[in-house]
């Protein structure tokens, strides 16, 4: 399990920037220790554990990159057409044969290429008279060919180590040959709700509960992270309670994640609970919505000293909870997994509203995009609450507004963050 010291998020500000909260986690979180190899079909999403060199060229052999006649190049008239015999035919995967002097080879693409051949004219600028093909002027030199190791020499660094492992990486390790990577462990992520409020789904509900939702959105957050995701269930508002949950699981897994119980309501025992467990920085992040977080690090036995496993709590709204899981458990998790830093994906768009805010902070305001001329139009969801989980539903990126910002107006151009691209 993950072994932080009590001190790695210690900072003195009152508001923490999203960067200075990235910076703190990439300076001071340790990478956790494991690997393991998985085929091909199960490494999608993990993090490469080492550089992944190429054992062969990529492609192996020369070959034609278009259906068309192979010859050789001083064969080809400078000026005016020339007339090559037709010497046979090359499937893409037959073993080629050489082509003689003056004559050409009918290839297809990907067939290796003949000996001697080095050109092709692709078979639309060609055409067939009695058994030669007729080929124009002006072809170069290798034209329409892909010499061996075009895409990747031999021993070559196919894939770095800490890559977060994409479709087209899993394509490349196969062309290589490669039926297994290996990849650093999951990170192991026990998820907290809290509050007597919530009830679990398929429950009967009292009269004064709501069915808990965070708890499931997070771990569906987690799913596309390289992390296994534990459900802890719900944590009821009693203080010694929450704080002997924590401690029981901080030795069974690499990150605690929480959902509500950071504010500072006589019922919100989630902050209190992470400092009597270990050590707590209370990160009052510098956006909306969002700016309650626990940070902190929890020891699995009351009487332990020094390292611990990682502990966030995040809001209880659920919009709330989705900013503070992007800016704080994210990165987290990706840090502890070994993979590459990764800024959130942002795109431009023109503003269809007018808004103000403080400076000081980042605010994400919940837009719906029409994709029409150069930019999309981001349109403010009319409703603001944090609690507003059909905002997120109803709506298709967070519009980020930097501190430096006080007001939009329409017709300004807003950086945001697409759900399907950060979810």
């Amino acid at each position: 399990m993950a072994q932080l010291s009590d001190d790695c998020f210690a900072f003195g500000g009152k508001l923490l920037a999203v960067e200075q909260a990235a910076a703190l986690i990439a300076e001071r979180v340790p990478v956790l220790e494991g690997t393991e190899r998985v085929t091909l079909r199960a490494a999608l999403g993990r993090v490469l554990a080492e550089d992944l060199c190429a054992p062969l060229p990529l492609p192996p052999f020369f070959n034609a990159a278009v259906d068309g006649y192979a010859f050789r190049h001083v064969d080809l008239a400078p000026e005016g057409e020339t007339r090559l015999p037709i010497a046979g035919r090359l499937q893409a995967g037959a073993q080629p044969e050489a082509v003689a002097p003056g004559t050409a080879m009918r290839i297809f693409t990907g067939a290796a290429m003949p000996a001697g051949a080095d050109t092709v004219m692709m078979q639309e600028d060609t055409r067939e008279e009695a058994g030669a093909v007729i080929l124009p002027p002006g072809l170069k030199h290798g034209a329409n060919c892909r010499p061996a190791g075009e895409d990747l020499a031999e021993h070559a660094v196919a894939l770095a180590s800490g890559r977060r492992l994409m479709p087209p990486d899993i394509g490349l390790a196969a062309a290589l040959g490669i039926t297994e990577l290996p990849v650093r462990r999951l990170v192991r992520v026990g998820v907290f709700s809290t509050g007597d409020e919530l009830a679990e789904p398929g429950t009967a509900l009292g009269p004064a509960q709501t069915y808990d939702s965070n708890r499931f959105t997070l771990m569906a957050l987690l799913a596309g992270l390289p992390a296994e995701a534990v459900d802890l269930g719900i944590l009821p508002d009693d203080r010694e309670a929450t704080a002997q949950a924590l401690r029981e699981a901080a030795g069974a897994h690499d990150l605690l994640l929480t959902s509500g119980g950071v504010s500072t309501g006589e019922a919100d025992h989630v902050k209190a609970a992470i400092e009597e467990g270990g050590r707590l920085v209370f990160w009052r992040l510098a956006i909306k919505p969002g700016r309650p977080a626990a940070m902190g690090v929890i020891r699995a036995k009351a009487d332990a000293v020094g390292g611990g496993t990682p502990a966030v709590g995040l809001p209880g709204n659920p919009v709330a909870a989705v900013v503070t899981f992007l800016h704080l458990a994210r990165p987290l998790v990706l840090r502890l997994a070994g993979a590459d830093a990764e800024t959130l994906p942002r795109f431009a768009a023109t503003a269809d509203f007018a808004y103000r805010k403080k400076a000081g902070r980042r605010e994400y305001v919940r837009v719906s995009l029409t994709f029409r001329g150069d930019l999309p139009l981001a349109r403010k969801y009319p409703r603001e609450g944090a609690g507003l989980l059909t905002s997120l539903t109803r709506s298709d990126a967070f519009a980020e507004l930097g501190e430096e910002i006080t007001q939009v107006a329409p017709g300004d151009r807003v950086p945001v963050l697409p759900f399907r691209a950060v979810f």
